[in-house]
């Protein structure tokens, strides 16, 4: 019996802070099935053969047994050993995605940097659809494009599931120093949107909490300005897209610059609710059709 080491390796990314790191899990594979010798079949032992192979069938009934039982404590040793390598981190979802965490933060709570998003407590289906556009190059932005590219969809999904039921405390809230007036326009588009340009609230699919909806609507809170304003943007003019009927590309269209700057910033002046977790799907009716969110 032999034992084979296999090198499984998990790859993370490449972060200013820490370069490459890999997480490599070693796992022992047995060969049931003794090599076969050039004198496998015979009936009498090789010429030179050691006298002790010599032995009735029933001594090498249990000498075989014997081995084979000797391989797998072998193996069982090997991946005790594996599993005990001092400096080995853990094979485990939060483990693989500490690469994640100089741009989103420690479990996904978000950095103070104003162009990466906070990922923790999203609802699992909106992540996992980010992860997938992101992989394909729907969503450009070439580190996670690159990152993500040969990822299965297990394993994405997987990632989501994680992000998704870590619920870190949201960050307080910044201190604006926008007009009042701007910040009054976007409290009123964002609570009751404006009819007379089709634009319906962002409430009335982010909730009444803007905390989101499962499986497939993102809440607003705990985002910095600048990144909402993008994304907006991104929206607007067809950077961003999602599957159709993209209702986010719509929405955006409608909105002016104005519009945008003051949305982006009275959300980021919200403070968290009570309860900030996603409210079930069917908690509410949206106003129209959306391919994110399945009916």
């Amino acid at each position: 019996m032999k034992v084979v080491h296999e090198e499984v390796t998990a790859s993370s990314s490449l972060s200013a802070s820490s370069g490459w790191d890999t997480v490599a899990m070693t796992r022992a594979v047995h060969d049931p099935q003794p090599p076969r010798s050039r004198h496998q079949g015979s009936s009498e032992p090789a010429s030179g053969q050691h006298p002790a192979y010599r032995a009735s069938a029933g001594d090498r009934v249990l000498s075989q047994t014997a081995v084979a039982v000797f391989g797998l404590g072998l193996s069982f040793l090997a991946s005790a050993a594996s599993a005990q390598t001092p400096g080995r981190p853990p094979d485990t979802m939060a483990a693989r995605v500490e690469a994640c965490t100089p741009c989103h933060g420690d479990k996904g709570r978000g950095t103070s940097d104003v162009y990466f998003p906070r990922l923790a407590g999203k609802p699992a289906g909106y992540l996992y659809n980010q992860l997938l556009a992101f992989r394909s190059g729907r969503r450009k932005y070439p580190p996670m494009n690159y990152l993500l590219e040969f990822l299965t969809d297990p394993y994405l999904q997987a990632m989501a599931d994680y992000f998704a039921n870590e619920h870190p405390p949201l960050p307080q809230p910044a201190l604006s120093d926008v007009n009042p007036e701007i910040l009054a326009h976007g409290e009123a588009l964002v609570m009751h949107g404006d009819a007379s340009g089709s634009i319906p609230a962002c409430v009335s699919c982010h909730g009444p909490a803007l905390t989101g909806m499962e499986p497939g609507i993102p809440g607003l809170l705990g985002l910095r300005a600048n990144y909402v304003s993008a994304q907006l943007g991104a929206w607007r003019y067809g950077t961003r897209t999602a599957r159709s009927p993209d209702c986010m590309q719509n929405v955006a269209g409608r909105l002016t610059e104005a519009d945008v700057t003051a949305i982006a910033a009275w959300l980021a002046t919200r403070p968290a609710p009570v309860n900030p977790s996603p409210v079930p799907k069917g908690a509410y009716a949206l106003p129209f059709g959306c391919g994110s969110q399945p009916d």
